[in-house]
């Protein structure tokens, strides 16, 4: 592999998820390898500030406000990156909601709900949107952030679980009636990494540390940038022969 093949010169990337954490750094990785980025996210201030620091990497970038739970949002997504770029060659999704940690009995249906619509069914209504823009552009690369917990369970995590594991499904199918049109999709799934997500959950990132670090082998949590060297790896030619895979980059965290 030349270091030219982890290049995204050109490329035109929607980024689902860039206000914050691992969305933020993918995108700013992807304006760095040289491609255009439209910085997508509810929150659109936070999508704005990676945009402007996107640029600063010496991408192209914009910014746009997305709700993923609403068809109408995910095609005016589409229909931005064909305004702003002229088609679109690399889409990431990487948007998810808080789940509270509760037992199946002890669930809220709503909030069971939102988990689902936001990180299983917003992935397919943002793929719906996007694909047929990608396809007219002549193929590209799709990639849905899962989770370690696509593969393993944690107690009290049924709607995450759920949908992880279901974002490892849909890409593959996607791949797989996709492949003949030029459309690679994978999914990436983290272990821990150190993100507000952590310490929404946990209070603080120290007490985050110190519980999770010792279930991850090399012993800590992961940083935003080393699942957004993964992505950038999905979103070039560099895994040109990879489709329908999960790429785990979770500190050894499945592995006993």
């Amino acid at each position: 592999m030349m270091d030219g093949d982890l290049r995204l010169d050109g490329k035109r990337a929607v980024v689902v998820g860039a206000a914050q954490g691992i969305g933020r750094a993918i995108a700013l990785c992807f304006a760095g390898a040289g491609a255009h980025v439209l910085c997508a996210d509810l929150n659109e201030a936070g999508a704005r500030t990676t945009a402007a620091e996107a640029e600063k990497h010496g991408g192209k970038a914009a910014a746009a406000r997305v709700d993923v739970t609403r068809s109408a949002d995910a095609q005016a997504l589409a229909a931005r990156a064909v305004e702003v770029f002229g088609g679109l060659d690399v889409l990431l999704f990487g948007a998810a909601t808080h789940d509270a940690t509760a037992t199946v009995p002890e669930l809220e249906e709503s909030v069971w709900d939102q988990v689902l619509r936001v990180n299983l069914t917003g992935a397919y209504l943002i793929s719906k949107a996007c694909l047929p823009v990608m396809i007219k552009s002549g193929g590209g690369s799709i990639i849905l952030i899962a989770s370690q917990l696509g593969r393993v369970a944690s107690p009290g995590r049924a709607a995450y679980c759920t949908t992880k594991g279901g974002l490892i499904q849909f890409a593959k199918v996607m791949a797989a009636d996709h492949a003949a049109q030029g459309i690679r999709v994978n999914t990436l799934s983290p272990g821990a990494v150190e993100t507000d997500r952590l310490v929404r959950r946990w209070g603080d990132m120290d007490t985050a540390r110190e519980i999770l670090a010792p279930k991850h082998l090399l012993g800590r949590l992961g940083r935003p940038d080393e699942i957004a060297r993964a992505a950038l790896f999905l979103a070039s030619s560099a895994s040109s022969f990879m489709t329908g895979a999960d790429v785990l980059v979770d500190g050894g965290y499945t592995a006993v």
